[in-house]
C-alpha cells in the first residue's frame, strides 16, 4: 500500500498542471541566441560578479579561492553573459559531478512519460537479477528522492575506499559492476522514510531509467529522448564496463549545453512544443520530498525534491529558505567543486557555472544574486 500511495502522491496533485507547453520566440536546439549586456551600462554589476567569481587567490596551481572555468547567464532564452577561465571555452566539456543526479531524475521522468516506469515500481521489477533480496522494497521514487535506506557512506577525497561508498564504487572494488555494488549495501532503515544524500541512489535511478527505456529505444535511449531533442550535442554520460550509466556524478557537457537542460526545466519539461517530461514532473521535482521533510538531518539547510535542491523554507523544521536573497521559486542542480545549474523561473533566468573549487564551493546565494543584477 505504501508504494501505491507514494506513486499517487508524487504526481497526483501536480498532474493537474497545464498540459500545454510554453511558447518561446525561439529555442536553442542548434545554438543559443546571444545578446550580451552592455559593459558600460552594467559596469558596476559586471565588476561585482567577476570580482567574486573570477579572482584567483595566488597561483592557479595552489588551488585556492573560487576557480571558475565557465559562467553563462541566460535571460529570456538569450545568453546575456558568458565568460571562461583557466583555459576553458564554450566548446570544452566539463565534468558535472553531482549535477548529474538531476539528469538521472529527469531520465526517470522520461521513462514515466514513456510508460516504461512507474514511481511505485520495485527496483526488482526493472532489475530482475536482484529478485528475492531485501532491496526489492526500494521503489523508483525512493531512488530519485534519496530514500532507499541503503547504508551508503557519502564520503569523498578525504576518505579511503574502505570508508567511502562513493570512492569504492567509482575507483575501488566496486567500479567494474557498480549496480551490484550499490544494491549490495544493506538496508539500515525503513525504505521510503529515511532521507540520506547518496550518489548510489542517483546512479541506481539512471540504471533504472536506462534498463526500462532500452526495451523500446535501445541503449542510446537517453540520446534519442533527451539529449538530441534539446540539442545537447557534446554531452557524454560515462558508464561502467557492465553498461550502467554513472548517473550520480559522471555527465560531461559544455556550459551552454548544461544551460539547455536548465531551459528544459524552466519550460515545464517541454521543448519547442514537445513534452519531454510528464506534465507536473517539474513541479514534483521542485517540491520537498516527504522523506526529506520527515527525516532530513538538522544540519541540512537546503531541501531536496526529485534530486534537485530547492530554495524553500521548511516551517515544520523551523528552517528559512537557504538562499535568502533569491526568489523562493529558485532551484538548482549542484555538484562537487562548485558545479551549478541554477534556475530562477520568476526571473526567467538560468545561471550555469563550472569550476574547480577546492576550499569550499562557491555560494549559490551570492553567485545568483550577482548574476541576477547583471541580467536584469
Amino acid at each position: 500500500m505504501r508504494a501505491v500511495l507514494v506513486g499517487c502522491l508524487a504526481l497526483g496533485s501536480t498532474l493537474a498542471a497545464a498540459q500545454t507547453c510554453p511558447t518561446r520566440p525561439s529555442w536553442p536546439t542548434d545554438e543559443w541566441p546571444v545578446s550580451l549586456v552592455s559593459p558600460t551600462a552594467k559596469a558596476a554589476e559586471l565588476k561585482a560578479l567577476e570580482d567574486f567569481a573570477f579572482t584567483l587567490i595566488g597561483e592557479d596551481k595552489e588551488r585556492k579561492g573560487f576557480r571558475t572555468d565557465g559562467l553563462v547567464i541566460i535571460k529570456n532564452g538569450v545568453i546575456v553573459y558568458e565568460r571562461y577561465g583557466r583555459g576553458h571555452d564554450e566548446t570544452k566539456r566539463h565534468i558535472s559531478w553531482s549535477v548529474a543526479k538531476s539528469f538521472s531524475s529527469a531520465l526517470v521522468g522520461i521513462a514515466v512519460r514513456e510508460g516504461a516506469l512507474k514511481l511505485e515500481d520495485s527496483v526488482c521489477a526493472v532489475l530482475p537479477e536482484f529478485e528475492g533480496t531485501p532491496q526489492c522494497a526500494i521503489t523508483v521514487k525512493d531512488a530519485i528522492t534519496f530514500a532507499t535506506a541503503l547504508g551508503w557512506q557519502e564520503e569523498y577525497e578525504n576518505a579511503t575506499y574502505q570508508v567511502s561508498s562513493v570512492i569504492s564504487m567509482l575507483f575501488g572494488v566496486g567500479h567494474r559492476n557498480q549496480l551490484k555494488h550499490i544494491l549490495g549495501h544493506k538496508l539500515v532503515g525503513e525504505v521510503g522514510k529515511r532521507w540520506s544524500y547518496s550518489t548510489g541512489d542517483a546512479e541506481l535511478a539512471s540504471a533504472l531509467a536506462k534498463r526500462a527505456l532500452a526495451k523500446k529505444h535501445g541503449n542510446d535511449a537517453f540520446w534519442k529522448l533527451l539529449f538530441e531533442p534539446i540539442g545537447m550535442k557534446r554531452v557524454v554520460l560515462e558508464e561502467d564496463i557492465e553498461g550502467t550509466p554513472l548517473g550520480g556524478s559522471m555527465v560531461y557537457a559544455t556550459p551552454r549545453d548544461y544551460a539547455k537542460f536548465g531551459f528544459l526545466f524552466l519550460n515545464d519539461g517541454c521543448w519547442n512544443g514537445t513534452r519531454i517530461m510528464p506534465a507536473g514532473w517539474v513541479a514534483a521535482s521542485t517540491t520537498p520530498s516527504d522523506a526529506f521533510l520527515a527525516t532530513a538531518p538538522d544540519d541540512e539547510k537546503t531541501s531536496s525534491g526529485y534530486s534537485w535542491w530547492l530554495n524553500r523554507p521548511i516551517p515544520t523544521q523551523n528552517k528559512p529558505k537557504p538562499w535568502a536573497d533569491l526568489p523562493e521559486d529558485t532551484y538548482a542542480a549542484l555538484g562537487h567543486w562548485g558545479q551549478r545549474i541554477i534556475v530562477v523561473p520568476s526571473e526567467d533566468v538560468i545561471v550555469v557555472r563550472t569550476g574547480d573549487d577546492r576550499e569550499g564551493s562557491i555560494d549559490v546565494n551570492e553567485l545568483t544574486k550577482l548574476s541576477l543584477a547583471v541580467a536584469r
